[in-house]
């Protein structure tokens, strides 16, 4: 996500990071640095100049210059000022009285009836009771798509079929909302031109029928400055409350999300980061900022572990390390626990520079899937008790896996070598994360943010929190 200007902001600001003193004469190359980074991620001209010309007088003032690192207020300057134009603060739905109205909208192939069921998914997650209405009558199968989204979440979708008022469907819509009295009702309507003017007006009657307080437009982030002169056209029109922008994973500039709040007035309230029916977030321009200059999201991160991890399971992986009882099947539990929040690629952007070691060659996340399919081709006595695994087992091993037997070896060595290192207390109170949760695989605390998460599994990917495979432990003094 916004690969290409977040490289570019992070050259540009490397040379003011290390500054004992910024000048004019310092400064004028970053800002110029900064100013093509924003531009080339199709950021809006005016706003580029605006926010190159405040960042400058900043970090000129009087606050820069007497502080005790310049250089890096300097870029705290930069990510205040990217919070402040993609809004400041999250901005909520409405919750008023039932039922609460969303009106989607966009153009055609925004992806507006996929980010419909996200959302009605997220708010059902949340405990509301959710109404889907299909009111996109001129896609073929747009209904069969909305109904099959709503059987596999669980959400109620209401249809009418052979009917072309688009209007009068969505007033029975609310009829049946009210009827059942749901929370939210969500209206997922056909895309449109900017220029189609009749069925832009067909929204206003949506509107004006079902008194929708919600109206979302649902953009391509990709579109870049096109996605923002959509969003001021349909604002124009039906006064938009907000913006969800969609295909967030595949946009490398960022032209979009950074304009988009500051031309229309709209905050984006949701981003689309992935096809999966639960990858829709809450949009947190302070984080989104920190994700762009390369400082990470651990606060996202922590919030979808305490989201997808196991409560239960945790706990007792949490007994059997204090009892050093840890086996390749609680290995595999922790495997497939970290492909829940999308595999350690996934995990890696949003931790500080983990965008960067994420692309570095030797980095390759099959490494994971390989240890999973040599663990699965393990027997129960096997996964039980690793040092029963002589050459003829590890040879079966690696034939059912389909790894190489110095790959099965290999993984058996660092096994138990972090078996031994963990029978040290230290090691333990370091794995568990200090607040009883194991590989500080738990909020507060997560795999490789300081201290020892995921220590002991460093070595098997040759990266992690803590001490692997090729930690030594201190040799004892000789008594004399």
């Amino acid at each position: 996500m916004f690969q290409d200007l977040s490289d570019k902001l992070h050259d540009a600001l490397r040379h003011l990071r290390g500054q004992a003193v910024i000048s004019e004469k310092n400064i004028t190359q970053s800002m110029d640095d900064i100013r093509t980074a924003l531009l080339d991620a199709d950021v809006n001209y005016e706003i580029v100049e605006d926010f190159v010309a405040t960042v400058r007088t900043e970090c000129l003032g009087e606050k820069v210059l007497r502080s005790v690192s310049p250089g890096q207020q300097a870029v705290k300057i930069v990510h205040d000022k990217l919070v402040e134009l993609m809004g400041e603060a999250e901005a909520p739905l409405l919750d008023g009285a039932k039922p609460n109205i969303i009106l989607m909208c966009g153009l055609h192939g925004s992806g507006k009836t996929t980010t419909s069921a996200k959302l009605a998914l997220m708010l059902k997650k949340k405990g509301k009771k959710v109404l889907l209405a299909a009111c996109d009558v001129y896609r073929p199968a747009a209904i069969d798509q909305l109904e099959v989204l709503g059987q596999e979440i669980e959400v109620p979708v209401f249809a009418e079929r052979n009917v072309a008022d688009v209007p009068g469907i969505a007033a029975r819509a609310l009829e049946q909302a009210k009827r059942d009295n749901v929370d939210y009702l969500i209206l997922d309507t056909a895309g449109r031109l900017q220029i189609d003017e009749p069925m832009v007006q067909e929204l206003v009657q949506v509107k004006k029928v079902t008194n929708a307080a919600e109206i979302l437009l649902v953009a391509d982030a990709a579109l870049g400055q096109q996605a923002v002169s959509v969003a001021k056209h349909f604002h124009d029109a039906l006064q938009l409350t907000g913006i969800v922008l969609t295909k967030l994973d595949g946009d490398a500039r960022g032209g979009a999300a950074l304009s988009i709040r500051k031309v229309t007035s709209c905050p984006v309230k949701f981003a689309g980061q992935g096809e999966k029916l639960d990858e829709l977030d809450i949009f947190y321009p302070d984080r989104m900022a920190s994700r762009i200059l390369g400082m990470g999201d651990v606060v996202s991160l922590v919030e979808k572990a305490a989201e997808k991890f196991d409560q239960e399971e945790a706990a007792k992986l949490e007994a059997k390390f204090k009892k050093n009882a840890f086996d390749f099947d609680d290995f595999l539990s922790q495997l497939r626990q970290m492909s829940k929040l999308g595999g350690m690629e996934s995990i890696l952007k949003f931790l500080p520079g983990g965008e960067k070691l994420a692309d570095m060659p030797e980095f390759d996340s099959k490494k994971f899937k390989y240890m999973e399919a040599i663990i699965c081709s393990m027997n129960k006595k096997e996964r039980e008790n690793a040092e029963l695994i002589d050459m003829p087992r590890r040879r079966r091993i690696a034939k059912g896996s389909g790894r190489p037997v110095d790959e099965v070896s290999q993984l058996i060595k660092q096994f138990l070598m972090m078996k031994k290192m963990m029978k040290n207390t230290g090691l333990i109170n370091q794995l568990l994360g200090g607040g009883g949760r194991p590989g500080g695989m738990m909020p507060p605390r997560m795999p490789g943010l300081g201290g020892g998460g995921f220590g002991g599994f460093g070595g098997f990917g040759g990266f992690g929190g803590g001490r692997g495979s090729n930690y030594t432990p201190p040799k004892k003094k000789r008594r004399k």
